[in-house]
């Protein structure tokens, strides 16, 4: 009876520290990724995310980050040019990738802006960043 009260204590501080775990890694990469998209993105999304008029798109409330997240990753990198369709507007302003960004700070910024602006997406895990970027990478070769 006692081993089993001390095998059941010690599952539940296993699993108790694991969700804190995973709650600390989500505030990590969401503030690491509010001032890596201050430094990156802001200027043409601005910090609240509404985008430039009819320049650069808006984040908050965007459909299209809504339904191409892994697009969305894809550029965050390799940039894109071309026509965007965001909410029914398009866009049509090239937009520079930027390489030196890690995988992980791909993932902190997606962390952030998935979760921002009305976004619940939960933490947007390194690994998951790894095999889109793998997938896009391939794509543009």
């Amino acid at each position: 009876m006692e081993r089993n009260y001390w095998l059941l204590l010690t599952s539940l501080l296993f699993v108790g520290c694991g969700h804190s775990q995973e709650k600390n890694k989500f505030t990590n990469y969401y503030r690491q990724g509010e001032q890596l998209y201050i430094k990156h993105c802001s200027n043409c999304h601005q910090p609240n995310g509404t985008g430039l008029g009819r320049v650069y798109p808006p984040l908050h409330q965007s459909d299209y980050m809504k339904n191409n997240f892994k697009a969305v990753i894809c550029l965050m990198k390799n940039g894109i040019d071309g026509p965007l369709l965001v909410n029914g507007k398009e866009f049509n302003q090239a937009m520079p990738g930027v390489p030196t960004l890690t995988d992980l700070e791909i993932a902190e910024i997606a962390t952030y802006i998935y979760n921002s602006w009305e976004h619940k997406r939960g933490l947007v895990d390194v690994a998951e960043v790894s095999n889109v970027l793998r997938e896009c990478t391939s794509t543009l070769n």
